[in-house]
């Protein structure tokens, strides 16, 4: 018998953790239930309550810049108590009750309020989620955990428009009855959680000294990382709400019924090109990718606000996935080699409030602009604050030790 026959097998680097597969399956689910709505609220808004873009933008900049300020919140208190599943659990079986309550609205402010409480619950899980992936994984491959994760979202967030334009094809006219529905999905998130995922107890003894630090102080982190946030606040204030995108679709000439079908088509994108993206920040490294993402994001904002026909956003929109497949693994990444383990969560708490805080006063204005000015100067804007971004990205160094 050979010596390598009697030696322990190699643990293979490659195998994403329990924890990391639990956790991108129920962001499938969850995000089945959330795009079978979302990519028809702007419709809904319009058509049915009563409302204008600007009540578009208000409503979407104040829920996600509410869900920012949860986040901080919630990933301070994953490090404090070093528990992270029950704030998970909780912020998704919020939603789940929530959404589904967007069927029996009759006003604007009603819209606001339901959106609001949906973010909320978005606010609660997704910082200790992510400082769980990125607590159960080893470093070498957790670009490729962040890809897999984000590319199962996508994926349901695919799924999730099928499923309502195959409603909407027999019932066109029961956006109401298509909203409730969504509780289905929602039900099956809360059982596989509580079922599937684990907490991570692997975190330094030391981390016990968290709890004398002030949840929301940035006192813990250096110059890189609160550079990075800068980064991505001015960024931000260039990416309004993908709402607006469908706003500019409809302009182009895309019809009602095919944008759940554009929007799923925009969502496979997304999660193949997460994959794919995943692999290339542990091979290259996140911030090459995030400068790369931002550059091309410019250049697709630019192309939005001088489409012409129909077939352009179609065009566009699996373009723009491509931003988001270079984006998405390489941001997160790049928050864990920026800050101490203890402080994971509320770097991650940071790194969400960083991209909320601006969210508000970036879909206000761009729904303001998108009013009074027209697609060329809202969309343009947002082009030139990305290039803007890219460039004080460069300025940004990864801790040299652990």
């Amino acid at each position: 018998m050979n010596a390598s026959e009697n030696a322990p097998p190699e643990e293979t680097p490659q195998s994403l953790p329990r924890n990391v597969k639990v956790l991108g399956c129920v962001s499938l689910l969850n995000d089945v239930a959330s795009e079978m709505a979302y990519p028809l609220l702007p419709q809904f808004l319009v058509a049915v309550l009563g409302g204008t873009r600007f009540h578009l933008g208000v409503i979407e900049g104040l829920a996600e810049s509410v869900s920012s300020l949860v986040k901080l919140w919630s990933g301070g208190r994953s490090d404090r108590v070093r528990s992270r599943k029950g704030l998970v659990v909780f912020g998704y079986a919020l939603a789940a009750v929530v959404r589904p309550l967007i069927g029996l609205l009759t006003a604007p402010w009603q819209l606001m309020a339901a959106r609001t409480a949906d973010r909320v619950g978005k606010g609660v899980r997704t910082s200790p989620r992510d400082a769980l992936i990125a607590d159960s994984t080893d470093p070498a491959i957790r670009g490729r955990a962040f890809g897999f994760h984000r590319a199962m979202d996508h994926l349901g967030a695919a799924i999730g428009p099928l499923l309502a334009a195959a409603f909407l094809w027999f019932w066109p006219e029961q956006l109401r009855a298509l909203f409730l529905l969504t509780v289905i999905p929602a039900v099956l998130v809360v059982l596989l959680l509580a079922w599937g995922l684990r907490e991570e107890r692997g975190l330094r003894e030391s981390d016990a000294k968290v709890s004398s630090t002030p949840t929301l102080s940035l006192k813990p982190f250096g110059w890189s990382f609160r550079t990075y946030l800068a980064a991505l606040v001015v960024f931000t204030l260039g990416n309004s709400s993908d709402a607006f995108l469908l706003v500019r679709a409809t302009e182009l000439g895309v019809p009602n019924f095919a944008l759940p079908l554009l929007w799923c088509a925009f969502h496979v994108a997304k999660s193949g090109g997460n994959l794919a993206g995943g692999q290339l920040v542990d091979r290259f490294g996140p911030r090459r990718l995030i400068f790369l993402a931002w550059v091309f994001y410019a250049g697709i904002y630019f192309a939005f606000a001088v489409a012409t026909r129909a077939w352009h956003v179609w065009l566009l929109f699996v373009g723009y996935a491509l931003y988001y497949a270079l984006a998405e693994p390489a941001e997160k990444t790049l928050v864990t080699g920026l800050v101490p383990t203890q402080y994971r969560g509320l770097a991650f708490g940071w790194y969400h409030l960083a991209l909320g805080i601006a969210v508000l006063p970036a879909s206000v204005l761009f729904g303001e602009l998108y009013q009074a000015l027209g697609p060329a100067v809202a969309f343009g804007s947002g082009s030139l604050l990305a290039i803007v971004a890219a460039a004080i990205i460069l300025a940004v160094r990864a801790r040299q030790s652990p």
